[in-house]
């Protein structure tokens, strides 16, 4: 959801909160429907210290990991640049090979993977271009120490590759759980319903209208913030974008004209096999 319907349901939101306290405080005794304003006040208290606290808790657990995820896309794509040089010492057939390979896995991450993350569709399948340098590294005999010394760097950084992959998807079905969210909305609509018994005629309609407007207003936002946190990638204000990886493929095709690779990727512009 983009940043202008969340404007526009938030205003709609607490338009009816408030129309629905006005037309409770046309009938509402003088003084509330509480006899006793103080023990109200203070049971409110409680419903909303509860509330704010399990909020925060979960906006807090909900921003670590979108950080996470951040630094997870950017890990990633810092260890593919770093690959294409480890590559380069290896068997000249083999670096070419694994070289196309990890281009076509940036922009698998830049096109087709990053869509279906922004559409909650990438689950746990794998990049294709990962198991296709499987297959080709696992073909690789070195013979000399540097290869050797290159081979074993490589498994390395498939391992931190694959693990900063990790971090970067796994937030995409959602981190939020729906039991959470159930909770969540019985206690906004719990405190929206309390607030309602705290209509008073004596009080000036504006009074009354703030009153009911903040609450909903503060609720509604923290609400959508969650939203944002539970759906970290795709198009928006603030969402995740694969800004780390393009800069990656601009620095492998620096990378292949200065040191004259002959290199021709595999696959479309999107990452899709040829």
């Amino acid at each position: 959801m983009n940043i202008v319907w969340a404007a526009l349901v938030i205003v709609l939101v607490t338009a009816v909160t408030v129309t629905a306290m006005l037309l409770v405080r046309r009938r509402a005794p003088e003084g509330s429907y509480f006899s006793d304003g103080d023990r109200a006040s203070g049971v409110f208290g409680v419903l909303a210290t509860g509330f704010s606290v399990l909020l925060g808790f979960i906006i807090f657990l909900s921003f670590t990991s979108y950080d996470q995820a951040r630094s997870g896309a950017e890990a990633e794509a810092t260890i593919v640049a770093q690959q294409v040089q480890t590559a380069q010492f290896l068997p000249d057939k083999t670096a070419a090979e694994l070289t196309g390979e990890l281009v076509c896995y940036a922009q698998s991450v830049v096109g087709v993977e990053w869509e279906a993350l922004d559409k909650g569709t990438l689950g746990n399948s794998i990049n294709p271009w990962g198991a296709e340098m499987f297959l080709t590294i696992s073909a690789v005999n070195p013979r000399t120490p540097v290869e050797q010394s290159a081979y074993d760097r490589w498994m390395d950084q498939t391992a931190e590759r694959e693990q900063a992959r990790i971090d970067r998807v796994h937030g995409a079905e959602g981190i939020i759980p729906t039991p959470l969210w159930l909770v969540l909305s019985v206690i906004s609509v719990v405190i929206f319903v309390y607030l309602l018994f705290f209509a008073d005629r004596a009080e000036g309609a504006v009074t009354q209208s703030l009153l009911m407007g903040s609450v909903t207003l503060v609720i509604t936002l923290l609400l959508f913030l969650l939203v944002f946190f539970d759906h970290p990638h795709g198009e928006g204000v603030g969402r995740l974008q694969p800004t780390a990886m393009v800069r990656t493929i601009g620095v492998i095709d620096t990378e292949v004209e200065l040191l004259g690779l002959d290199v021709t990727p595999p696959c479309d512009d999107r990452g899709n096999r040829r």
